[in-house]
């Protein structure tokens, strides 16, 4: 009888085990399955941003999509992606209840804490400046920079008086030179030719012209010559400089008093405008980057991995990413308050960092240095 009944107590405490196994292994699946009423697919929210999200056609693909999908698996969760058109509009999607999740490169900060939940972050990144190359100042960049330094104005003025100038010589030596040629367009020539050689080399081609007085004439000649060749030498160097010291942005320091392009509400808009730089928004790096070739901005603050892979995947564009990282941020996945999926795909993301995978995913999109 005693024997009867530790037989069977010792079977009821081997299933009570076995089920306890059981539970504790399905604990994270409950969690992410009490996301999705009746069985419907979770609202995926993303922002294109390569590499982390990348889309091509209607697939997407990128380090954080993989993350997502790694996480989401042993889950059992099933999903649907759906796109958003800027970090901000992803926030407030998941805040409302729009999308599930949010995925993409999504930095977490202050604010966005107070509207969404965060999971354990997974990637540490920070801001960095991408330029665009540029070799040396263009003819038509010098004259604009001539033309704001007010040198072209000065500049128009001189070759008017070029001009009265040859005019008059021309009918001066026509007077009193009786070797000077007679027909006017030969003459005018001749005079054109006295007055630029004296305004660029300060030669006198006619000194004796009247004698003493074509002597001193011819001296006061190549006095103004010199003048006006050193300060169109002058202005013209002193212009390119400025250009190229202009054209040059090697850290944040350099940033105050240029326009930045940033993508619209992102945590690079937010940084600059506290920092009072004068920004320019744009939908897309694309855009961005499309704004600083044609010269609407001087530079582009972004997400440092995100601009450095835009750079290598784009070699045959003149453009660098400059500086050190600043303000470091970190990457989390974006939940509504109170969802205990959170917590599921937290569990989920440290299980892979722990097996090395998230590392591994580091280095598929990133390689091996940091």
């Amino acid at each position: 009888m005693k024997s009867a009944f530790f037989r069977s107590l010792t079977i009821v405490i081997a299933v009570l085990v076995v089920m306890a196994g059981s539970l504790g292994s399905a604990a994270l699946a409950q969690q992410g399955q009490a996301a999705v009423a009746s069985g419907s697919p979770l609202k995926v929210g993303v922002y294109v941003s390569p590499p982390f999200v990348v889309k091509d056609g209607t697939r997407y693909s990128g380090m954080a999509i993989d993350l997502w999908e790694a996480a989401a698996r042993p889950l059992g969760l099933t999903y649907t992606y759906r796109e958003y058109p800027s970090f901000e509009a992803l926030t407030e999607a998941v805040r409302k209840g729009d999308a599930d999740v949010g995925v993409s490169n999504l930095t977490i900060t202050k604010d966005r804490v107070e509207r969404v939940t965060f999971s354990q972050p997974w990637y540490d990144a920070g801001l960095r400046i991408m330029v665009a190359e540029r070799d040396s100042a263009g003819f038509w960049q010098v004259m604009g920079g001539l033309e704001r330094a007010g040198h072209l104005r000065a500049m128009a003025w001189l070759a008017t008086i070029i001009v009265v100038a040859t005019l008059v010589l021309a009918w001066f030596y026509r007077r009193f030179d009786e070797t000077f040629p007679r027909s006017w367009h030969a003459g005018l020539a001749e005079s054109f030719y006295e007055v630029m050689s004296v305004a660029t080399s300060g030669k006198v081609t006619r000194p004796n012209a009247l004698g003493w007085i074509g002597r001193i004439s011819g001296g006061l000649w190549m006095v103004c010559g010199v003048a006006v060749i050193a300060y169109v030498t002058s202005s013209v160097t002193s212009v390119m400089t400025a250009l190229t010291l202009t054209h040059q942005v090697n850290s944040l320091a350099d940033l105050p008093g240029r326009t930045v392009g940033v993508d619209g509400g992102s945590v690079a808009e937010t940084y600059s405008r506290d920092l009072r730089l004068s920004t320019q928004a744009y939908d897309t790096l694309d855009d961005a980057v499309a704004g600083l070739r044609n010269g609407e901005v001087s530079a582009i603050i972004g997400d440092a991995p995100v601009l450095e892979y835009y750079a290598h995947t784009h070699d045959k564009a003149p453009l660098s990413v400059v500086g050190p990282i600043f303000h470091p941020d970190k990457y989390g996945f974006a939940f509504r308050h109170g969802d205990d999926l959170s917590h599921a795909i937290t569990l989920r993301i440290l299980a892979l960092q722990e097996a090395g995978e998230l590392e591994a995913l580091r280095r598929k999109y990133f390689g091996n240095e940091r």
